[in-house]
């Protein structure tokens, strides 16, 4: 299929699109600026400039089987004044009044509007078991959900199958809401929210994900559909839950009377409870890959085993290879490795791995990467500068390919940049109708007298974290084993 997505460099788009790819979809990207599309999404997908209007809007759905709305300004942080209602309203509301007119206008219409909702829809109802067929809620978020929900379904009188995907606490590794709650459970100082007893609906990413692809094709996906996991907790079981994982304790609550002093009505969004089930999903017989917290939350803060420790040998290029005299001169400290399994010939993985327009999307959003300039083809010899951010320091970066042998290993290293060494080795190997990508990094901290403490204590929490992003944006994309 041919899908045309809104808010594809948003929290869930960035997991949405590599899996549409691996379904065979092609994904056309509406966005306020396609360099920065094609930066965070890589090489394979379409982008339409907005600035285009309407008009470009109409064009660019023309021909479309699908279209897939995620578009919407963030509920939180920030108190609901008047003009935060409004630009909440314009960027739910009145962008998906827009889709449908353009849906409306086009000659040849899709198929299928999957559009976001939230199960704000049915307000703060305490132990109300809720399901699709629940009646709305009261309040400002709920009266939000029911008006974006109906501006959806005027596509129906187009023809077009139009699917609500109420979405609750969406869990993911770069961004959403647990990237908040982090900091504080990391210290020992997390806890539940208000009173601990209200549920939190919650999803994992990559089953949210899931459920919208899953939407476009299920003729059966109609009307809502309750993106949240079978597990139903509450603010204290999830907060317990999270501190298990990370071995620290959880009891410290955050009383709803501060939440309020900081938020407003705002508030009411983290201290009001949904206990909401999945029955049209379980109708359709939708399969969870995370149904249960502790997995969901164990995933997200741990996954692909990365080992780093000291260097106890140089690679074999180290002594022969073309990046001898580089290590020699620059010689490394630590080792960085990791391994990963995917589900996709030799070919095709070495090919999207070796294109540096795929570079952004393998990288966490927050780091804010891109190539500066225009991006090169990569063979033996190629240089690429780019810019990143690891917290809020900017970078500056060149890497050179040194060893570029196709379909089964390239070698980069770093010529500007923040580290003293570093040597990053891709080795692929066929494994029957998969491959097992491997990767070695040799690198040496800056801060030569304070190199150990400043890479144990951040570097590399920030390695684990970037080839753990990575790893989920490749099992997404390929599947993994």
């Amino acid at each position: 299929m041919r899908v045309f997505l809104t808010g594809g460099t948003g929290f869930i788009g960035r997991a949405l699109v590599p899996l549409l790819q691996r379904e065979g979809h092609t994904v056309v990207v509406w966005t306020r600026s396609v360099a920065r599309a094609r930066a965070r999404l890589g090489a394979d997908i379409d982008a339409v400039d907005a600035a285009s209007g309407e008009a470009g809007l109409t064009a660019a759905i023309d021909g479309c089987d699908a279209v897939i709305n995620l578009a919407g300004e963030p509920v939180l942080p920030g108190r609901w004044t008047a003009a935060r209602r409004r630009a909440l309203r314009d960027s739910r509301v009145g962008l998906t009044e827009t889709l449908v007119r353009a849906i409306a206008a086009a000659r040849r219409r899709p198929r299928v509007l999957v559009s976001s909702s939230a199960v704000g829809f049915y307000g703060d109802r305490g132990e109300e078991l809720l399901n699709e067929a629940s009646a709305p809620g009261a309040g400002f978020l709920a009266q939000l959900c029911e008006q974006w929900e109906a501006a959806a379904c005027q596509a129906e009188r187009h023809g077009v199958r139009v699917v609500l995907v109420r979405t609750g606490v969406v869990l993911g590794r770069d961004g959403g809401a647990l990237a908040r709650m982090l900091p504080p459970f990391r210290l020992g100082l997390g806890g539940p929210l208000g009173s601990g007893r209200q549920y939190v609906p919650w999803i994992h990413l990559h089953d949210l994900a899931a459920i919208f692809v899953a939407a476009l094709t299920d003729d059966r996906f109609r009307g809502p559909i309750n993106a949240v996991a079978p597990d139903a907790v509450t603010s204290r079981e999830f907060a317990g839950a999270l501190g298990k994982a990370l071995g620290r304790p959880a009891l410290l609550p955050v009383p709803g009377l501060a939440l309020r002093a900081l938020f407003g009505e705002a508030a009411g969004v983290l201290l009001a409870g949904q206990r909401v089930e999945p029955a049209a999903l379980r109708a359709h017989g939708f399969a969870f890959a995370f149904p249960t917290v502790a997995p969901a939350v164990a995933d997200l803060l741990s996954g692909t085993p990365i080992a780093i420790g000291p260097v106890s040998a140089l690679p074999e290029s180290g002594a022969t290879g073309p990046g001898r005299d580089y290590l020699r001169r620059r010689r490394p400290a630590y080792a960085l490795r990791t391994s990963m399994m995917v589900r996709a010939p030799i070919e095709e993985a070495f090919s999207f791995f070796s294109k540096a327009e795929n570079l952004g999307l393998l990288t966490p959003s927050g780091m804010g990467f891109s190539i500066s300039g225009r991006v090169p083809d990569i063979q033996e010899g190629t240089t690429i500068d780019y810019r990143l951010r690891v917290g809020a320091v900017p970078i500056v970066w060149r890497s050179r390919i040194v060893d570029w042998r196709p379909g089964e290993r390239f070698v980069d290293q770093q010529e500007r940049g923040p580290y003293r060494s570093w040597y990053h080795e891709h080795s692929f190997r066929a494994v029957g109708s998969s491959t097992l990508m491997q990767d070695c990094v040799y690198y040496a901290p800056p801060l030569s007298l304070l190199g150990r403490l400043a890479n144990r204590l951040f570097i590399v929490p920030t390695l684990q974290r970037i080839f753990r992003y990575r790893a989920d944006v490749i099992r997404l994309r390929f599947g993994a084993a």
